[in-house]
């Protein structure tokens, strides 16, 4: 008689632990499945987003020549006027006169997605617009961990993983407004109008602050 009451103890036991390791195989199923589907789309965003960068720099090439034309028909030396592209094509720089301006898809490392109101967030990759030279230690910009990056952003460009859906552009000092601009316009839109921002403003001088008398 123990030695039945012992089988069926066994029995039960086994039972449990198959059910608990069913429901456990269950819930990292639901697990896996969600993150897979992230992870599909960040790769596929991601592309996407090295292919835009690509033409971006390409249209940095261009721009670069005809700013020098410009400049050299203004009798301004063109040799102030040039753009760099770091090895792994992660980084380019264009570089106006006194101004230098990086544009950089670092920090796509994982997937991040746009909040969308009342809908599905977006998942997209990210090229930034940097006001400085990314290459210039003295500015600390390439050693900045994401998002402290951010301090440095002019605007970003949201590609999605779907090159049909239209691209998203941020624009900081307008509060991060989203534009939407067809894919194929979208790497010069965002190159020209990052320039239109920085070039068409002015620096002031910097003044010691009033301190009243005590």
């Amino acid at each position: 008689m123990t030695g039945q009451k012992n089988i069926i103890n066994t029995k039960n036991n086994i039972d449990n632990k198959n059910k608990k390791t069913g429901i456990v195989q269950e819930r990292v199923n639901i697990i896996a499945s969600h993150m897979y589907k992230q992870f599909k789309e960040h790769n596929e965003a991601s592309l996407n987003t090295t292919r835009m960068f690509n033409r971006i720099l390409l249209d940095m090439e261009e721009v670069t020549e005809s700013l020098r034309e410009s400049f050299s028909s203004r009798g301004v030396s063109s040799s102030r006027i040039f753009c760099e592209i770091d090895a792994d094509r992660s980084v380019g720089i264009i570089n106006i006169l006194w101004h230098s301006i990086s544009f950089t898809t670092r920090g796509n490392t994982k997937p991040l997605a746009l909040y969308r109101e009342d809908e599905t967030p977006l998942f997209t990759g990210r090229i930034l617009a940097l006001n400085g030279d990314f290459q210039d230690a003295a500015l600390d910009i390439q050693d900045q961990e994401y998002p402290d990056i951010l301090r440095c952003e002019i605007a970003s460009l949201y590609v999605p993983a779907d090159t049909t859906s239209q691209a998203i552009l941020k624009i900081k000092h307008l509060g991060n407004k989203e534009f939407y601009i067809n894919q194929i316009d979208a790497s010069k839109e965002f190159l020209l109008k990052v320039l239109e921002i920085i070039c068409g403003g002015g620096i002031y001088h910097e003044n010691e602050p009033d301190y009243e008398d005590d």
